[in-house]
């Protein structure tokens, strides 16, 4: 008798998810081109959504005939060259702004600008071709492009190429297994709600560590302002600046004289080297110097105690000396180490 009820309702549980996803599926058919170009789009604009997913999905019913290929294609193209060129042109007339807007809302502030804009300074427009590829690349690569000033032929070849071969693969990649689609289709449906379930909680304890993470480092990683750091060099103390900013940051704006440029994983790797005797003064350009702080945090744990964030970081270097109308120099303190 229970047997014959686990039956009943396994029978009944699969009815009702068959149901759901042959729903799925007829919304997808009816109306598919407008949420992959919805999904596209919202990716390329920086929203979480697994674009190459919809793609996949698009490329398989495109393989069941539910859904016509150059539609698929032109649909796809289509949004993700204007959510694109949407940040190309912000990058443009905001410049580094948007940068530090993008990282603002990164959970990896400390390193999202800074690889991709070193990624992008050595291969240049040709890591366009990539962008879409590359995890943390595909937002950033359209505004930086825009402003170290990338032509806009140049842009759109490079970009326009990438596109294609992105949308190309996720479609294509559908369309090869769309023989399978009801089949995966029906595990999906069985197993959907447990694995949404198992994924949300892993982002959410993965957010939640990050956050307690910066609120620990914020807590215990003293910042230096800028004048008390003027005042250090001013009584001749020995000083060493870091600049983490990444190369492209540097060639715009100058750091502060005699600074040494390095990344936070060159610092962390070569900390032996940094002299334990002096202020290490680290600074950067990043929302609330994300990078320093990081990086002071990491030196602390293998005990360097004398390292400090510049609250500010070289804005506030900058602007410091242009309130006061003078350039500090920092020639008295031992800038380099021995």
């Amino acid at each position: 008798m229970a047997q014959e009820r686990t039956k009943t309702r396994t029978s009944h549980f699969t009815q009702l998810t068959r149901a759901g996803m042959n729903e799925t599926l007829h919304f997808l058919t009816q109306h598919g081109t407008i949420v992959l170009f919805v999904a596209v789009f919202a990716e390329q604009i920086g929203l979480p959504v697994p674009a190459l997913l919809f793609l996949v999905a698009a490329g398989a019913l495109v393989g069941t005939g539910q859904m016509a290929l150059g539609v698929a294609v032109g649909a796809a193209i289509l949004a993700a060259l204007l959510g694109d060129q949407l940040w190309y042109e912000l990058g443009r007339r905001r410049g580094r702004q948007v940068l530090n807007w993008l990282c603002r809302i990164s959970l990896e502030p400390t390193s999202c600008l800074r690889r991709t804009e070193d990624f992008f300074t050595r291969y240049g427009a040709r890591s366009l071709v990539v962008a879409k590829f590359a995890p943390g690349l595909s937002t950033i690569a359209p505004p930086l492009a825009g402003i170290v000033g990338l032509r806009v032929p140049q842009y759109l070849l490079y970009n326009g190429l990438g596109t294609v071969l992105w949308v190309s693969f996720g479609i294509g990649l559908g369309y090869a297994f769309s023989d399978q689609l009801e089949q995966a289709t029906s595990v999906v449906a069985y197993l959907g709600p447990t694995m949404a379930l198992i994924l949300l909680g892993g982002v959410a304890c993965y957010i939640v560590y990050k956050a307690l993470h910066r609120y620990r480092v914020r807590r215990l990683v003293p910042k230096l302002s800028i004048q008390q750091v003027t005042e250090k060099i001013a009584a001749g103390e020995d000083t060493v600046f870091i600049d983490l900013r990444p190369h492209g940051a540097r060639r715009e704006v100058p750091g502060i004289p005699g600074s040494l440029s390095l990344s936070v994983e060159e610092v962390t790797a070569g900390h032996r080297d940094i002299p334990r005797d002096c202020d290490v003064i680290l600074y950067c350009a990043c929302p609330q110097d994300a990078a320093s702080m990081q990086a002071a945090w990491t030196l602390r744990e293998k005990g360097l105690a004398r390292v400090w964030p510049l609250a500010g970081g070289i804005e506030a270097w900058h602007a410091f000396n242009c309130e006061a109308g003078v350039d500090v120099s920092v020639s008295e303190g031992r800038t380099v180490p021995a």
